[in-house]
């Protein structure tokens, strides 16, 4: 099973890891939260038939990788993604990363630069500032979705998880009538991948992604950029987010995928990868 190591200032180094299929230019998928690299399953194959090479990696925390206590920050994100592209090393890689990801890419662009990077996707990502304050009004997390999260996850884990990944894949708000866009089997496999994944890790990362301020990240951003988003996301509204984030980067690319969740890399799987596909080969 292959493995990078990436340094840890805080305690011994974490093996993220990784697969690697495919040849050609280098795509990286970078998963989102509360998931592993596992979500990208209807990606990759596309990806490599279409005559990519696609690196996917667990973060530190999930997946099989390292489950480290500290380090849920995005500095540390973006330098566990600096060691994946260096020690692979990657050249004019496309970075794509879905919801909590979408970070990694801006802290990543703005802290180590654009040599290696051709181009950016950001997928239903949080960028560019959730938390709802004095100076970002239109945030779309305050103190009491934090104090949800945080009861949820430090209280009865497994069926808060089980009741995101309803919202995660129902277009809307879920209802009787409203219900998720995939199968009840879909959710089940979604909710094994969370239950697996460090505790301390899955509640640290929505500090992580709630409070992380993007914007002046996002001014770095000069490599051609897609925003791709569901226009009925709730986890992650496009009007919080996407929108917000393809206003903030000259231009970028915009694409909204109508009646799409949060999970619409799964719900809207086709769909979604024709879009991507067709900036790629741009």
């Amino acid at each position: 099973m292959p493995f990078i190591t990436a340094p840890d200032h805080n305690g011994p180094d974490v093996e993220l890891h990784y697969e690697d299929v495919g040849a050609g230019k280098p795509v990286v998928l970078i998963h989102g939260w509360p998931l592993s690299s596992r979500s990208w399953e209807g990606q990759v194959p596309a990806l490599v038939e279409a005559g990519y090479r696609v690196i996917t990696f667990d973060r530190r925390g999930f997946g099989q990788s390292s489950q480290s206590w500290d380090g849920y920050d995005y500095n540390t994100f973006a330098a566990d993604l600096k060691a994946v592209i260096d020690t692979l090393d990657l050249r004019e890689v496309t970075l794509v990363g879905f919801s909590m990801g979408g970070g990694e890419l801006a802290r990543y662009v703005s802290t180590y630069g654009t040599a290696r990077i051709a181009k950016l996707v950001f997928a239903s990502a949080v960028p560019p500032y959730l938390w709802k304050a004095d100076d970002n009004p239109d945030g779309g997390v305050d103190t009491d979705l934090a104090q949800w999260f945080h009861d949820g996850l430090t209280g009865d884990r497994p069926a808060f998880l089980h009741e995101f990944l309803q919202m995660f894949f129902t277009a809307g708000k879920p209802s009787p009538v409203n219900t998720p866009k995939v199968s009840s089997e879909q959710i089940a496999y979604n909710l094994d991948i969370a239950q697996l994944a460090s505790p301390k890790g899955t509640l640290d990362c929505v500090t992580a992604f709630s409070t992380t301020d993007f914007r002046d990240d996002l001014t770095k951003i000069t490599v051609p950029t897609l925003v791709i988003h569901g226009d009925s996301d709730t986890i992650v509204p496009f009007e919080v987010s996407g929108k917000r984030t393809h206003e903030a980067i000259t231009g970028s690319e915009l694409v909204v995928i109508t009646d799409a969740p949060h999970g619409v890399t799964v719900s809207h799987k086709d769909e979604w990868n024709q879009h991507v596909l067709a900036f790629l080969a741009k």
